[in-house]
C-alpha cells in the first residue's frame, strides 16, 4: 500500500483528513521531535487506529508531506508517484 493510500484511508475511516490530524497533532504539543510512541498511542486511543496507518500520520506530524525518493516510483510496496504527499483529503488530490 502506498504512503498515500494509507493517508487516503485514514480519512475515510475518521472523516479527518492528514492535515486536520496534523492540527489536532499540534494542538497537542505533538510536532517535528515528537517520539511516535506518544503518537500511536493517542491515534489508536482516539481513533482506533493501528500501528501502520498510525505510522503514517506521525510521518507527515512529525516530518511533513515530503518522502524519501526511494519511494518515489519504486515498484515496491510503498511506491508513491510523487515525493510529495497530498495532505487535503483524497477528493481534492490532483493526482489521485
Amino acid at each position: 500500500m502506498s504512503f498515500q493510500a494509507y493517508l487516503d484511508n485514514i480519512e475515510a475511516k475518521t472523516g479527518l483528513t492528514p492535515r486536520q490530524f496534523i492540527e489536532l497533532a499540534t494542538e497537542r504539543g505533538f510536532g517535528p521531535g515528537t517520539k511516535a510512541t506518544p503518537i500511536v498511542a493517542w491515534l489508536a486511543e482516539d481513533y482506533g487506529l493501528g500501528r501502520g496507518h498510525a505510522m503514517a500520520l506521525v510521518h507527515v506530524i512529525t516530518k511533513g508531506p515530503r518522502i524519501s525518493a526511494k519511494h518515489v516510483d519504486s515498484g515496491g510496496a510503498h511506491s508513491d508517484p510523487a515525493d510529495t504527499l497530498w495532505l487535503d483529503g483524497a477528493a481534492t488530490n490532483p493526482n489521485g
